[in-house]
């Protein structure tokens, strides 16, 4: 299987902006469901947001008018435009391929993810 691949991350002030990216070629088509979760130091992973092959997106309420999840079909790419970034969204950022079920959320069912990409967000 193609493996996922992130990039984009690095260190930015609170309240500025990154945009992470992820070539997704392997887990798109007609039916999918991609998107972005995160691990910060020993915390457990949580998810941040997801889309589906119809655009339908998820988003956790921690990231609602700050992020926008997006996939670029003719070019296999899953986006995370971060905006208005804080020191809590700090942590390791993978993208993942979920499980649709019934509806595509960040909390599916993992079915692969990237190695991740460090975001670092000072005060």
């Amino acid at each position: 299987q193609v493996p996922l691949v992130e990039s984009g991350g690095g260190s930015v002030q609170s309240g500025g902006s990154l945009r992470l990216s992820c070539s997704d070629s392997g887990y798109t088509g007609s039916r999918y469901c991609v998107g972005w979760f995160r691990k910060a130091g020993g915390n457990e992973p949580e998810g941040v947001a997801a889309i589906d092959a119809d655009g339908s997106t998820y988003y956790v309420d921690f990231v609602k008018g700050r992020f926008t999840i997006s996939q670029d079909d003719a070019k296999n790419t899953l986006y995370l435009q971060m905006n208005s970034l804080k020191p809590e969204d700090t942590a390791l950022y993978y993208c993942a391929a979920f499980d649709l079920g019934r509806r595509c959320t960040p909390y599916n069912k993992l079915i692969a993810r990237g190695q991740g990409t460090v975001v670092s967000v000072s005060s």
